[in-house]
């Protein structure tokens, strides 16, 4: 009864949590201050004005110094003209965090809790009274997949010597005391990152295990055997130089990380992830790297390097303990520089704490096994001799290294619109290099330094089963399938020439041979607005503009499919990949439904015959996306995105809105209940949702 009351509770709980997310509420997640650096100031002197925000929890707010380009919303501030004063500089974030995102594919800053801004001004006049502007910025949720756009004026006196400073002005500005200093200390937001620092610990643990089986580290095992068991010592003795040793190992490993992160910091870090030099750079290491594994060359360390350490290792010791465990290090550096180097890029996001886990991960699994041999020497014993298995397994890493270049070269090809590597291409370049791993753990290819394969174990025909599989789940993305678990890997599907559906459907349209195919070929009653600046995925063909989009729905007698969306919206861009994309949902959209995509950050500027002042905030709206946001604001009572409405031809309200909900099933239930009301001619009150 009780496991029952508490489900109830549960069901409840989550019931109620989305009738909330779907019901009309405008929402403010963040509260703006403005403040000035110091008390007073003199004509020649620079002064700070501080905008400090505070953001509910839960919400982050997107900061100024990341591309514009890359996909959110960047806070921007404009100040109007004053020749009493001048800009020193740019506005700078204070205390911002750093993320990279698989789905934009780079580095953004944000801010979680507090943040801080501030814009150096420079007196040039007695005669300045204020100071003055307007700024605009993003806030997004990632618990129920909200983000808002938002932007305000702001007004505020300058304390010149001798004047009485006064409040400032703005909608949703307060004057604070003069600020000399910020304390941003707030916990770092993990839920952005494709996994959290635990997740991302045991991937690179399984990373140092992998490097265990490379044939540079298996000859270290007979070397760090025979170093401990020189001379006489106790169990308790033996136990504790192997605990230094594994110690020794870990900490080699893990400084490296750590030094790359601080010597270098966020901005390198974001450099290093986005920009095309450094991708380029990595691409070329792993294509070296792969090129060795598979047995083009051998990768060697100078003698004299290694020889110097190794001597210093013979003088035994915990002095001699530690350059064993650095002898390790160089020894093979040659097999785990690659997987080490994979595990740092990896973690180039900016923090501090995470190539420390990663290289604390990797050089645990790393050390364990040494750390055993060095306290059980006789272990050696049972181990199997050096040989062909071992290569095998090099061979297999080589492969691996050519299919993961290729996302450092994508990243390069997608930022400078390159055209070199699009999905095709690269699906093309995966189904290759697999498929020929798969054809060597059969055994049917042999490359320099393998052992005759008279026989195929099991674990290996095992593996060959498992790359095959995967071999087979590419081949239907040359055309055209979405690919969903593979979206962080893959170049977009914009960049796919080849699109087997869509050309079925073309084929369909123009011999008549298939009705629904037709219909949805004549689903637009115009050219839409705006359609060489914004786009809906999908090949969905639909408008751009409400007023437009409602006529057709007119001319056409169908529902109106209302999507407020933004440029930003990166839990938008998560649901037209996984609910958009299903054929059940993407069916109706193409054919039953009138479709409208509002973005409400788009920043083109209408002609001002188009301008209007709104009645909710008394603002001139001069942008197509500050129009379609006060709509969504002024009819339906919210501000949040991803938001879907069902009007009928006539505007009117059909089903309860529908915000971010990633369950297919619950998507269309809406979409079917609205189409069964359209036909009904049956409406909802949504005078009644604007007052929720």
């Amino acid at each position: 009864m009780l496991i029952r009351f508490i489900s109830c509770l549960f069901f409840l709980s989550f019931v109620l949590a989305n009738s909330q997310l779907a019901s009309g509420q405008i929402l403010q997640p963040a509260t703006w201050q403005l403040a000035w650096s110091k008390e007073e100031v003199k004509v020649g002197e620079e002064i700070d004005i501080i905008f400090r925000v505070t953001i509910d929890r839960d919400w982050y707010l997107y900061s100024t110094d990341f591309d514009p380009d890359l996909g959110p919303m960047v806070t921007e501030f404009t100040f109007a003209p004053n020749k009493s004063y001048e800009l020193v500089g740019e506005v700078q974030p204070i205390g911002a965090k750093e993320k990279y995102d698989e789905l934009w594919e780079g580095n953004y800053t944000y801010f979680t809790e507090k943040a801080e801004l501030r814009q150096t001004i420079k007196i040039l006049d007695a005669t300045l009274n204020k100071a003055s502007g307007s700024y605009s910025y993003q806030v997004c949720n990632d618990i129920d997949g909200q983000c808002i756009p938002f932007d305000d004026e702001f007004s505020l006196t300058v304390p010149l010597a001798g004047k009485a400073q006064s409040s400032a002005e703005g909608t949703n500005s307060d004057v604070a005391q003069p600020v000399l200093s910020s304390n941003l200390n707030s916990n770092p937001r993990e839920s952005t990152t494709p996994y959290t620092l635990i997740t991302f610990f045991f991937i690179a643990f399984l990373a140092g295990l992998a490097a265990l089986l490379t044939p540079c580290v298996f000859p270290m095992i007979p070397m760090t055997v025979t170093f401990f068991t020189g001379g006489n010592t106790s169990n308790a003795a033996a136990i504790r130089k192997a605990i230094i040793y594994g110690l020794s190992i870990v900490a080699i490993y893990t400084v490296v990380g750590t030094l790359v992160s601080v010597i270098f910091g966020p901005t390198f870090a974001n450099w290093l992830s986005t920009h095309w030099l450094p991708n380029l750079f990595f691409f070329a290491i792993f294509i070296f790297f792969a090129l060795s594994f598979l047995g083009l060359f051998e990768i060697t360390l100078p003698s004299a390097l290694v020889n110097k350490v190794d001597q210093q290792a013979d003088r035994g010791g915990y002095y001699g303990i530690f350059f064993m465990a650095f002898t390790l290090v160089l020894v093979s550096f040659s097999c785990t520089g690659p997987i080490v180097g994979s595990v740092l890029v990896e973690s180039a996001g900016g923090q501090f704490a995470k190539p420390i886990v990663g290289m604390l991960g990797f050089s645990l699994a790393f050390a364990i096994p040494f750390a055993l041999f060095a306290a059980f020497p006789q272990w050696l014993n049972s181990l199997p001799k050096s040989g062909g298995w071992l290569n095998s397994v090099k061979v297999v890493l080589g492969f691996l290294e050519l299919a993961l270049a290729l996302k450092f070269l994508s990243v390069a090809d997608q930022v400078y619109h390159w055209n070199l590597l699009d999905r095709e291409v690269y699906l093309t370049l995966w189904i290759v290099i697999f498929s020929l791993m798969g054809f060597y753990l059969l055994g049917k290819l042999r490359l320099p330094h393998d052992s005759r394969l008279e026989t195929i174990s099991v674990p290996r025909l095992m593996l060959a089963i498992a790359t095959f599989s995967f071999v087979v789940y590419l081949i239907p993305g040359l055309f055209g399938a979405p690919l969903k678990a593979l979206a962080g890997y893959l170049p977009p599907m914009h960049t796919h020439d080849f699109n087997m559906p869509l050309l079925v459907a073309q084929q369909q349209s123009a011999s008549g041979g298939n009705a629904a195919l037709v219909r949805n070929e004549e689903t637009l009653c115009e050219e839409p607005k705006y359609s060489d600046l914004l786009h809906i995925p999908h090949g969905i063909r639909g408008y751009f503009d409400y007023e437009q989009a409602l006529a057709c729905a007119r001319a056409q007698n169908k529902p109106l499919f209302v999507d407020f969306t933004g440029h930003g919206c990166v839990n938008c861009r998560e649901m037209e990949a996984r609910v958009w994309s299903d054929p059940a949902v993407l069916r109706r959209l193409k054919e039953e439904f009138v479709v409208v995509a509002l973005y409400v950050d788009e920043k083109t500027e209408l002609s001002e015959a188009d301008w209007y002042t709104s009645e909710y905030d008394n603002k001139v709206k001069k942008t197509i996306g500050k129009q379609n946001a006060d709509l969504q604001i002024r009819r339906f009572n919210n501000n949040a995105q991803p938001y879907y409405v069902l009007l009928n031809s006539k505007g009117e309200l059909l089903a309860e809105p529908k915000a971010y909900d990633l369950r297919v099933a619950n998507f269309v239930d809406f979409l079917e209940l609205g189409k069964q009301r359209f036909a009904a001619g049956e409406t909802v009150d949504d005078n009644a949702l604007a007052k929720k």
